[in-house]
């Protein structure tokens, strides 16, 4: 084999190693005959080799230890020497085979020498071909061998040497014998693999035989980005709790390089902040630092920076500002601005009626209040984040007055709460204009146009986090109004505001709501999802608590309601994505009353597991769903859910999932069928997959209105933002089909709205940095809305659409802006192309594909990346997403 190391990684053999052996462990009973008939079909010089192996081999076992010697170093020499073919096995080892038994017998015999030893070696290279199925041969000689460097037998024995040790490995721990020997010789190898850029066999080698620590000390300048590279992908296929395991090992390694940005997206994924604070003290450069706090902007992480993270007070006001998302807007806009769609939209330039025939288009010119409520949240969804449309923000002067306040007039009562609160949609993120703009609808007589206004206030917050807390301030007082509409505005305006930030004001003022029994079950709903927003994922045990007692205390009939449903969502979300630590509330669900129990237990579990890729958790919502019952069970929706939750994780279990979806529609009970389209929206978020296009495109003319209507909203969801033309032109024909339905009519005007989200430059899927991070809230949101979704009728299409807001937690612009070091914007040439999976491959291989180059700033759809087409400028974050900070490369040299 080859002394050389390939210089692209594996040895030439390396391909080959699996073959082989299934071919040879034939050891040969009877040699000779078929040696006679071998002879004559090889050429002379290997005639030559076979005879002087022979010799060899004799001289091996002759009494002189002298020969012995020669004949042994001579043997090792040609095995070392010879460089084989890729398809075929060196010679030297080929004529060998046939002696294997002699030698092995003569070594047994030989008293203890260095020459012992030197047959060990030999025997041991032998072995590679020639041992026995689970013999370990091979590790048993070289463990007995001249222990001299490992490399030198080639790739192919290192290779099939980790194998044996991990084998071994385990039948030492199942006897606890010692394996210090056996660690000696891992420590040998990762070296070696570490050197010849086989990082992944290095690291494979070392989870096999559980000491990942290791590998810190073998990584060097070179390979530690490959290595960190091949451990974060692989932790999303190790069960718990080693993938948590194997990304502390990455986040060490990233933290010994200086490589920040990549150690603070780990830890975010680790949800560990007291490593976040760690990068933020070890890291002393200040623009790097303002990279730092746009990556936990983009991730809706609440954090407090203090004096040790950042001893200037100025720097540290600046620092905490961009943590708050402040600049969102203002980025936004720019990008708008730059892809020239500032111009705003009216719905009639969504549903496209002069594309229609006749029929269709003169039922919709009557103003109905549906179509009305209908248009309504389409223009809030287009217009999103803009500041401007034609029906809520006309200015006063053109419309002496009357015009902004007629829209919200055409929608009957509840109507005018979605109608007031679209203002605050348009108004995205702009908190000082939005909240300006809003505040004439709190002088209304009218309930319903105040709640609209509450709730208006809690979007425009979304994610944006302010100093003044303005919408505590607002929504406070309303919280224990009578009017229970009142109530619901405020309450899911705080949510939505605070999402994420487990303020424990908000807390205070909310949890004695779910102890009132004179509340009405709509307001509890409310209270208990709000609640599970804001202390989303922290496992809170008081909010836990009062959800719980809130659930006991209900009657029976209470908890058959739709909105009974919606308290065990508020519970689950506590614990959205923490696994093992929701065990103890769902015990406690065990004892519920059976209306709910199982439906509680789901939804639990569901979010608890929720991004974790967790195989046994979809199996077992697989087999919740497989039941049937006499009469629909409630349960099996979460459970359809769960299994789009768990497995949205990574690519290959989202594949997967999509099949199994597919055949819980062909033997799935109704409510099951209802479930599915939801749970398909879930994975493919703002991600038109043809497939899931084409299946939900089925559906939306299933016979049960239900399935249709979830399928309509579904095929909004995915193609969310995306402003997918196949996906508007079955909306339009569905418009037409379905224009006597209202409930199905207005369905497609929500979908239609979805798909032109942000007039195409928002998305809605909760994954960011490359699809590595889940956004806790962003799911959140989804979750709380694909909930309602399981039963349309009550809730969306009831007096609850509002609910249809809750996605505001997950929209997000899918631009790429790049600014200076004064964080101003900086067009510079960008290539954006499909990404491609490059983990563990030989060599530098390019990570996009099909790339087109455009300038800054540029939207990315869903699976592409995108890299710097200049070297004038370095980005501060390996990670082209969001708002990255450029600064100049000082070796650039301009060749004009």
């Amino acid at each position: 084999m080859s002394k050389t190391p390939d210089p692209n990684g594996t040895d030439a053999s390396g391909s080959k190693s699996t073959k082989e052996e299934a071919t040879i462990k034939v050891p040969s009973k009877d040699p000779k005959k078929k040696d006679d008939k071998k002879d004559e079909d090889l050429s002379e010089e290997d005639l030559a080799l076979k005879q002087q192996l022979e010799l060899y081999v004799e001289r091996a076992q002759d009494a002189d230890p002298g020969l012995q010697k020669v004949a042994l170093e001579s043997m090792r020499q040609e095995i070392r020497t010879s460089t084989s073919s890729m398809t075929s096995v060196p010679k030297p080892l080929k004529f060998l085979r046939p002696h294997y038994g002699t030698l092995k017998g003569y070594y047994e015999k030989m008293p203890d020498s260095d020459l012992k030893k030197l047959m060990a070696d030999i025997l041991s290279v032998l072995a590679l071909t020639m041992s026995a199925e689970g013999e370990r041969e091979s590790l048993k000689y070289r463990l007995v061998g001249s222990q001299g460097e490992i490399g030198s037998w080639g790739h192919e024995y290192v290779r099939n040497l980790a194998g044996e040790i991990s084998q071994e490995y385990v039948k030492r721990q199942s006897e606890e014998a010692s394996i210090d020997d056996l660690m000696e010789l891992v420590q040998q190898i990762v070296a070696f693999h570490m050197k010849h850029n086989a990082e992944p066999e290095a690291v494979d080698l070392l989870m096999e035989v559980e000491d990942l620590d290791l590998l810190v000390e073998h990584v060097d300048n070179t390979n530690y980005k490959r290595t960190c590279s091949y451990l974060t992908s692989s932790a999303k296929y190790l069960p718990g709790p080693d993938d948590m395991l194997v990304l502390d090992i990455a986040y060490t390694i990233y933290m010994k390089f200086e490589e920040y940005p990549s150690a603070l997206v780990t830890a975010l994924y680790l949800d560990n902040t007291q490593y976040v604070k760690q990068v933020f003290t070890s890291c002393d450069d200040l623009l790097r630092k303002k990279q730092f706090c746009y990556i936990l902007a983009r991730h809706g992480q609440t954090f407090e920076l203090d004096e040790e993270m950042c001893a200037e007070d100025e720097e540290r006001e600046g620092l905490q500002e961009i943590i708050n998302n402040t600049k969102l807007s203002e980025g936004y806009l720019t990008l708008a601005r730059d892809i020239e769609v500032m111009e705003a939209k009216t719905p009639d330039d969504i549903y496209k009626p002069h594309l229609l025939d006749g029929r269709a288009s003169a039922g919709a010119s009557v103003d109905s209040a549906r179509q009305n409520l209908a248009s309504t949240f389409v223009n809030a969804f287009v217009n999103a984040g803009f500041g401007q449309d034609k029906l809520m923000t006309v200015p006063s002067e053109a419309s002496s007055g009357g015009a902004s306040t007629s829209w919200l007039f055409k929608n009957k009562e509840h109507g005018k709460a979605s109608a007031a609160a679209s203002l605050g949609m348009i108004l995205l993120w702009d908190v000082d204009s939005g909240l300006a703009q809003i505040d004439k609808y709190f002088h209304s007589t009218d309930t319903h146009v105040i709640a609209g206004a509450l709730l208006g206030v809690g979007i425009v917050n979304c994610g944006i986090k302010n100093e003044c807390d303005p919408a505590l301030a607002l929504l406070a007082e309303y919280i224990d109004k009578e009017d229970p509409s009142i109530r619901i505005g405020a309450i899911m305006g705080l949510g939505l505001a605070y999402a994420g930030s487990q303020n424990e004001q908000i807390r205070s003022k909310l949890t004695p709501i779910l102890g009132d029994s004179k509340a009405s079950l709509d307001v509890l709903a409310f209270t208990a999802i709000s609640l599970g927003l804001v202390y989303v994922g922290s496992c809170n045990e008081e909010i836990a608590q009062a959800i719980i007692f809130a659930l006991m205390e209900r009657s029976e009939s209470e908890l058959g309601e739709p909105f009974a449903r919606l308290l065990p969502l508020g519970l689950g979300l506590l614990y959205l994505g923490k696994q093992e630590s929701v065990e103890a509330t769902a015990e406690v669900s065990k004892t519920f009353n059976e209306k709910i129990r199982k439906h509680c237990d789901m939804t639990l579990l569901s979010c608890a597991y929720a991004g974790t890729g967790n195989v046994l958790k979809v199996q077992h919502f697989l087999g919740q769903c497989a039941q049937h019952f006499e009469k629909g069970e409630t349960f099996q929706g979460p459970a359809v859910l769960g299994i789009a939750m768990v497995a949205m994780a990574e690519e290959l279990g989202l594949e997967m999932a999509i099949r199994s979806l597919e055949h819980l529609l062909q033997y799935g009970e109704q409510n099951i069928r209802r479930a599915v389209p939801l749970a398909l929206a879930l994975l493919c978020i703002s991600n038109p997959k043809v497939n899931v296009m084409d299946t939900l495109s089925r559906l939306s003319h299933d016979s049960d209105s239900e399935v249709a209507m979830a399928a309509i909203i579904s095929l909004g969801l995915i193609g969310a933002g995306t402003n997918n033309a196949r996906i508007a032109g079955m909306l339009r024909n569905l418009s037409s089909y379905y224009y006597k339905e209202a409930n199905l009519l207005f369905c497609v005007r929500i979908a239609q709205g979805l798909v032109h989200l942000g007039k195409g430059l928002l998305t809605l899927s909760p994954y960011h940095s490359e699809h590595f991070l889940l956004s806790p809230t962003a799911l959140a949101g989804l979750v709380t809305l694909l909930h309602a979704c399981l039963d349309m009728k009550a809730i969306i299409l009831g007096k609850y659409h509002y609910i249809l807001y809750f996605l505001t937690l997950a929209m997000q612009p899918r631009m790429l802006l790049t600014v200076d070091e004064n964080l101003k914007p900086l067009s510079v040439p960008v290539r954006v192309g499909q990404a491609v999976d490059v983990v563990g491959q030989a060599g530098r291989p390019k990570t996009i594909t099909g790339f087109q180059t455009h300038s800054t700033p540029v939207l990315l759809a869903a699976g592409d990346r995108a890299e710097l087409a200049t070297e004038k400028y370095i980005p501060l974050s390996p990670i082209l997403e969001g708002f990255v900070i450029l600064k100049e490369n000082p070796d650039y040299r301009d060749d004009q």
